[in-house]
């Protein structure tokens, strides 16, 4: 029994006691991060550079991408320093900061996520206003706000998480510090203080869901009152990445937080928690890149005048 006071430090999981098998895990998370480092970074360059991409939807593509940069580099870099290290501790205020600006990241990105299914909403269904109401300051407006939610819903749960009274010892059962795994170290009458938090939280998790899947009940018959098949395609074309990026994200969390407990025993969490903290941010530079010419476009124009700048 130990009380939150005393505690200095937490263990995080380990994925194996193998030496080899840690310098295996070290290796491949080594490689997803750069992959994600340099395919996000390469977005950013791109949007920021061409001004044909000045347009609301790689505006809110490059706030993603930033986010993205920032979430996998919350994880990813203690796991890595771990394996290569055969250790398990973070610190207390380490703990505390990377389960903050995780969620902020995540909260922030799902929210941003919600914002880019109404610009494809309005790019579809009402073409003839798009300049009009996603204007340069209601793009601002939008992100600034996503990013806002996902700052305030991480202060409330961080400061209100490591406020409990720890007491089931400092062992965390994840490769990274989240709410949940905390709570399972508090007492048993102490996590009730954050379960209104949680509740708070799932109602802004499933608006969210619930606007995002509307909108594209919008776009889908929208879609279909459009004449031409090539304008079809076109407006599928446009809204696939979306969708995929918005399935890989949501899916692994929702299958996280509501898997059966048959599965729970043979899927491991932290298998669960890659899915939905390390994947996405290296899968979505790839996903958007390989349906939008005009990125492709910009992304091949930057490697040209970096090659030609170096001869």
């Amino acid at each position: 029994m130990s009380n939150s006071s005393s505690i200095t430090q937490f263990l995080l999981l380990a994925f194996t006691d193998t030496r080899e098998l840690q310098l295996l895990h070290f290796w491949l998370f080594l490689g997803i991060y750069l992959a994600a480092l340099l395919g996000n970074a390469l977005i950013i360059t791109a949007i920021a550079c061409d001004h044909r991409l000045h347009t609301p939807m790689y505006f809110f593509l490059l706030n993603l991408s930033v986010i993205d940069l920032g979430s996998i580099s919350t994880t990813v870099p203690k796991a890595m320093a771990n394996s290569l290290w055969d250790t398990r501790a973070i610190s207390y205020a380490g703990c505390a900061a990377q389960l903050f600006f995780f969620l902020f990241l995540i909260t922030a990105e799902y929210c941003l996520l919600t914002v880019m299914a109404y610009d494809r909403y309005i790019a579809i269904c009402k073409p003839l206003h798009y300049g009009t109401l996603l204007g340069s300051r209601a793009c601002v407006h939008m992100a600034a706000a996503a990013w806002g939610t996902g700052f305030l819903t991480a202060l409330l749960h961080t400061a209100s998480t490591f406020s409990l009274s720890l007491c089931q010892g400092n062992a965390v059962d994840q490769f990274f510090c989240e709410v949940p795994q905390i709570l399972k170290l508090s007492c048993s009458d102490s996590y009730l203080r954050e379960a209104g938090l949680i509740v708070i939280g799932a109602c802004l998790v499933f608006g969210c869901f619930v606007f995002i899947v509307v909108s594209y009940v919008q776009i889908f018959r929208a879609m279909l009152r459009i004449p031409s098949e090539q304008g079809r395609h076109k407006a599928f074309s446009m809204c696939l990445p979306h969708l995929a990026v918005v399935s890989l994200f949501v899916s692994p969390g929702v299958f996280a937080h509501v898997k059966p407990l048959s599965i729970s025993s043979t899927v491991p969490d932290s298998v669960v928690a890659i899915l939905y903290s390390v994947v996405p941010p290296a899968m979505h530079p790839l996903i958007y890149s390989m349906k939008n010419q005009e990125l492709r476009a910009a992304l091949w124009k930057l490697a040209q005048g970096t090659l030609f700048h170096q001869q």
